[in-house]
């Protein structure tokens, strides 16, 4: 995966109250896949610049990416890392040694110097983060997350559903496109959902809901219990679709493994490996990335009830965490559990409830 990495420092003195910021972009998109940002103290400019450079790479790496573009505006920064320029500073080389361990990961990193303002989103983080740093934000109601992040405004709440039992996970097997019902035990889990989702504030009182969901049967079925049971009507969108995992589709995870012992043991360990004739977890991330920035668009401030599988829904949780891919091989999701995700207009998010499955006992 190729990724964009701009990244700006700021001291308000010189040395003086410091910060930085650092954005990671998909390469051929432009999608921002991960945002960093904090306050540093009291220090240099300089230290701010190489201290936004290591938060860049890092996010990178926790993304997994394999070649990486740096952008930054300072001069001194893009020289040095390219070489060209010796470190002086006794300040700067254990930051310039750290940003070089971490550049030896990838396959390549190149560096860009761009005028500011064309790093305008890293340098808006860092006075972000210098602003936040001084005290200066708004405060938020002592019961909202918002008070803890920072976050501003009136997010948009998913509640994200995986959808009820069928045959193929009684028998713990791939089932990404293959377009299989509920079993009836499937039905009742979708019913209890239902019923949990039916009382909970933003469902229970106001106008209708917005139901999205994957266009498979399953998720459609466990989505029209929703609507039945709360009002209004089922939307799909292709963006929810499970993972299309190609060749092992029916398949047990031992059956896949014995079939392709190499290939399944990478693709366990690299997100960016797709699955023979299928698709790496990689792609299902951009693409229900872009399904949650058109959500969050078109449903802004809004409560959402979004129906779909373990990838999707690890996917949104992931955003929301602002974790590398490592965490969709450690979180488990169980049948028609629930979670609640939220994202605010300002870039900042809460994760509010993973795996919840008190409605099915």
């Amino acid at each position: 995966m190729k990724v964009l990495v701009e990244a700006d420092g700021g001291s308000r003195g010189n040395p003086g109250p410091a910060g930085y910021g650092a954005v990671v972009k998909d390469a051929e998109t432009g999608a921002v896949l991960a945002e960093r940002a904090e306050g540093l103290g009291v220090t240099t400019n300089n230290v701010a610049e190489y201290t936004g450079l290591v938060a860049g790479l890092t996010a990178a790496a926790e993304l997994g990416a394999s070649i990486v573009d740096v952008r930054m505006d300072s001069k001194l920064v893009v020289e040095q890392m390219s070489g060209r320029w010796k470190i002086k500073h006794a300040a700067l080389q254990p930051l310039a040694e750290q940003a070089r361990e971490l550049a030896a990961r990838f396959e390549r990193v190149s560096y860009e110097w761009v005028p500011r303002a064309q790093n305008s989103h890293a340098d808006r983080l860092a006075n972000e983060a210098m602003d936040a740093q001084a005290g200066k934000r708004t405060e938020a109601p002592a019961n909202s997350p918002a008070r803890w992040t920072g976050a501003q405004g009136k997010p948009t709440r998913l509640l994200l559903l995986r959808h009820g039992q069928t045959e193929m996970s009684v028998d713990r097997r791939y089932s990404g496109r293959g377009d299989v019902p509920l079993t009836e035990l499937g039905r009742q889990q979708a019913a209890a959902a239902a019923k949990r989702l039916a009382a909970l504030p933003g469902v229970a009182e106001g106008g209708p809901v917005p139901i999205v969901a994957s266009p498979l049967t399953r998720t459609k079925q466990t989505a029209q219990a929703v609507a039945d049971a709360i009002g209004g009507r089922v939307e799909t969108h292709q963006g929810l679709l499970e993972t299309d995992f190609g060749d092992w589709e029916g398949l047990t995870f031992k059956e896949a493994a014995e079939r392709d012992p190499e290939l399944h043991s990478r693709w366990l360990r690299d997100f960016t490996v797709p699955a023979p004739g299928g698709e790496s977890f990689e792609r299902v991330h951009r693409r229900v990335l872009a399904f949650r920035d058109e959500l969050l668009e078109t449903h802004a401030g809004r409560t959402v009830i979004v129906v779909s599988h373990v990838t999707p829904i690890k996917s949104l949780l992931r955003m929301g965490l602002d974790a590398g891919p490592s965490l969709l091989f450690r979180l488990h999701l169980d049948l028609a559990s629930l979670s609640i995700v939220e994202f605010y207009p300002d870039g900042n998010a809460s994760v509010r409830l993973v795996n919840d499955t008190c409605h099915l006992s």
